[in-house]
């Protein structure tokens, strides 16, 4: 039975997933349907935590918008995950693997 599992998780892992860590500020393009019609939403954002492994690996990123943290977890391997571009690093480089401190924070001391 696990091996079928294991098979089958195989096949929908993408080999061209972008590498980009935590404290990076990415945008994520996301394919959206509404209707009929489908397009791609950019959300931009800095990476505070990674999740899972394997296929089930999945990243989440926060922004403020209007003075409101928004933050969205994406699974790495979707298929509606069309792309993922580094904008640029963090300023310096985090001392943790989960960036949740940031939580708390506003203005310019919400970003590393």
């Amino acid at each position: 039975m696990d091996n079928i599992i294991l098979e089958l998780e195989k096949t929908q892992i993408k080999e061209d997933a972008s590498t980009f860590e935590v404290g990076d500020f990415v945008r994520v393009e996301y394919l959206i349907k509404e209707g009929k019609n489908e397009r791609v939403q950019p959300f931009l954002g800095q990476v505070i935590r990674f999740a899972g492994h394997g296929v089930r690996k999945t990243f989440t990123v926060r922004r403020i918008v209007q003075g409101e943290g928004v933050e969205r977890t994406f699974p790495l391997h979707s298929p509606r995950v069309v792309n993922v571009k580094v904008d640029r690093g963090p300023n310096r480089k985090p001392r943790r693997a989960k960036l949740f401190f940031l939580r708390g924070r506003t203005g310019k001391s919400a970003q590393l």
